[in-house]
């Protein structure tokens, strides 16, 4: 039994310090998608903040 313990604690180790090794990172598709989102986010803000600044100019009032 102490023997099949010891084997499982091995194991784990050795499996935890293969996925700690791992630095991959992000893919280039990810990052691609990411900038796209990000690119039209600010495209609909852009958009948003044209309109509400035309209506807003064009509101007529004497203050």
């Amino acid at each position: 039994m102490l023997t099949y313990i010891a084997c499982v604690i091995t194991t784990t180790r050795a499996r935890i310090a293969d996925i700690r090794s791992d630095e991959r990172g992000y893919s280039t598709e990810t990052v691609l998608v990411t900038a796209l989102l990000v690119a039209g986010a600010i495209a609909v803000l852009a958009i948003i903040v044209a309109a509400v600044t035309r209506k807003a100019n064009e509101i007529g009032g004497s203050m």
